[in-house]
């Protein structure tokens, strides 16, 4: 029976203690995305550990964006973003591939019962500006899918501007990574739209019932947009051999 207090174990539990102070003095402190923390040897010091073991602490706070390292700089508070949590959805979902695409299933449920809410709360108090620019979203996807182009972009820019009305910084990083995710997925299967003509109807079938003010038409639209990315997960799942 492997003894509870290894070396390894010890080091494990460590690392994380000194994390947890460094993210606990970005706390206490109020430092926001940019600000400097103090040098690893100030750290060091502080938390009466190496340098060594500050500065692995540091490269792991980096890896979950917490921390910015600038070598030959110094170290600053991160961008705080939701790119780790995409990074380890896109591992865990092309890693599943080699069984099944239900990771792919499942990031897109999770992402449809996101808007699928998301779509009722601004159905009714969408700014004209912001349907304005929805509309213009569709315009270009139209040019683009009649010249043969994707339009993963625009697609993008689609329902981050769906959701500006409200604020939510959180929001909008949530949708940004599940849709990163998919698009990784499926570009590296190599899936494409297979009816581009009908996503751009769909989504202007959105701004129309955003137009109306009509919450069940925008909901029943949204859905009817995610069938169709159901249709190019099953195009997915029928190209593998």
């Amino acid at each position: 029976m492997t003894d509870a207090h290894t070396p390894a174990r010890l080091a494990t539990r460590m690392g994380r203690a000194i994390r947890d102070e460094i993210t606990s003095l970005i706390l206490s402190r109020g430092l926001t995305t940019g600000d400097p923390l103090p040098t690893e040897t100030e750290l060091a010091e502080a938390l009466g550990v190496s340098r060594n073991s500050v500065r692995e602490a540091l490269k792991a706070l980096q890896a979950l964006d917490i921390v910015e390292i600038r070598h030959g700089y110094g170290t600053y508070v991160g961008r705080l973003s939701l790119d780790p949590l995409a990074d380890g959805l896109t591992f865990r979902a092309l890693h599943d591939i080699g069984h099944d695409l239900r990771s792919l299933d499942e990031i897109l449920e999770v992402r449809e019962a996101l808007e699928g809410a998301l779509i009722r709360r601004v159905a009714a108090v969408v700014p004209a500006a912001d349907l304005d620019a929805l509309e213009e979203v569709c315009r270009r996807m139209n040019e683009r899918a009649k010249s043969g182009d994707t339009f993963a972009e625009e697609d993008r820019e689609f329902h981050e501007l769906l959701y500006r009305s409200l604020d939510n910084a959180l929001v909008t990083q949530l949708l940004r990574a599940f849709w990163d995710v998919f698009h990784r997925v499926s570009h590296r299967l190599g899936g494409t739209d297979p009816n581009p003509a009908q996503t751009v109807r769909r989504h202007r079938a959105i701004v129309t019932a955003l137009r109306k003010q009509d919450v069940d038409r925008a909901e029943k639209a949204m859905v009817a947009h995610f069938r169709n990315l159901d249709v190019r997960v099953a195009q997915l799942r029928s190209s593998r051999p």
